[in-house]
């Protein structure tokens, strides 16, 4: 088995968003999905949305803990600035110092 097969893989790609919302919007212009379906479809986005931004964080921060740079990190975040990671991780350093901290308050979280 090579690395790149054990590599752990984000739960949801881009482009399996992009083949949902063409799905999907085929069902919509065909009538097939009502409007209070599209308004709990739109809650459970943002809701999916948020926990994405969250194992954004925690991969962030377990990057950081993993030895890479800022600037490794920073292309990721577009146009290869550091100042974005950076002060992403000021910002979740006055929640958590590492990325065990942060899980412990996602589950925290998910549990209240």
């Amino acid at each position: 088995m090579s690395e790149e097969t054990r590599r752990p893989r984000a739960p949801i790609t881009e482009s399996d968003v992009l083949a949902w919302l063409e799905t999907t919007a085929a069902a919509v212009q065909a009538g097939e999905v009502s409007a209070q379906e599209l308004i709990d479809i739109l809650g459970e986005l943002r809701r999916a949305s948020a926990a994405c931004a969250d194992a954004s964080d925690w991969a962030l921060l377990a990057a950081r803990e993993g030895g890479a740079s800022l600037r490794q990190i920073a292309p990721v975040f577009g146009k290869g600035y550091v100042r974005a990671p950076a002060a992403r991780l000021e910002k979740l350093h006055r929640q958590a110092q590492n990325s065990d901290q942060w899980l412990a308050i996602l589950r925290h979280k998910q549990t209240a």
